[in-house]
């Protein structure tokens, strides 16, 4: 047996679904989905990003707390400067045992 297999299994964060919307001063407002088998304060999502395609970061949202009994669980991120011409973002999700990893959702955004 394994000491510490429980958060080993949990597996990396994944993105299940998002959505956004143009708040109308040039920014966007985001609604993400994140599951992860958050087991306390050593192993949970801890942040999620919205990237451009080339990989650059557009926000950052910061969790700052487990989510072991709200899975899956979605946070809005408001404020989020997006180029005009971008027709679609990437959003990954970071757990603090696994780093960025998981599935990853590429969204085209209602223009």
């Amino acid at each position: 047996m394994l000491l510490g297999a429980p958060a080993a299994l949990a597996g990396e964060a994944d993105v299940l679904a998002a959505s956004a919307k143009p708040e109308g001063n040039g920014t966007w407002r985001f609604e993400v989905t994140i599951r992860h088998a958050d087991s306390g304060w050593d192993h949970y999502a801890d942040a999620y990003e919205i990237l451009d395609p080339e990989g650059r970061v557009l926000g950052r949202r910061v969790l700052l707390h487990p989510h072991v009994d709200e899975q899956p669980f979605t946070r809005s991120l408001s404020g989020i400067h997006v180029p005009q011409s971008l027709k679609k973002v990437r959003i990954r999700a970071h757990d603090k045992l696994h780093g960025w990893g998981g599935r990853e959702l590429t969204l085209e955004l209602p223009r």
